[in-house]
């Protein structure tokens, strides 16, 4: 399986990006997917994650109401969507697939990671 984010760049405080994550594998609508980042100098982090059908959301207390995390299963892409960018969301964002349905790290884990895509927010 192979996890290819993309979308990432340099962008203001204040300012939307769209990154998003392409998967190989045939069964993608049967898992849940995730989105992580790393910050230089930090450890990787949770972001958001998705369930199997896209019904169900999680997010990170400080990205609630900035960040919106989807998937369309008839492409195999999960997307993150993020609104009023903070210098703070630079990092490095990566994308994750659970071995199960529903995102719960520790009953499934995470199967699969995907190579990061860069997100700068300049001040």
């Amino acid at each position: 399986v192979q996890l290819q984010a993309s979308g990432g760049g340099l962008v203001q405080a204040g300012d939307s990006l769209r990154v998003s994550c392409a998967s190989s594998e045939r069964t993608f609508g049967s898992y849940a997917m995730g989105w992580f980042r790393q910050a230089p100098g930090k450890e990787r982090e949770f972001v958001a994650a998705i369930d199997w059908s896209g019904e169900i959301t999680s997010y990170t207390d400080s990205e609630k109401g900035r960040f919106i995390i989807s998937r369309d299963n008839a492409k195999n892409m999960v997307y993150l969507q993020m609104d009023s960018l903070k210098p703070e969301d630079t990092a490095v964002y990566y994308c994750a697939r659970s071995g199960g349905s529903s995102w719960s790290v520790s009953v499934y884990g995470i199967d699969y990671w995907g190579k990061g895509t860069l997100v700068t927010v300049s001040s």
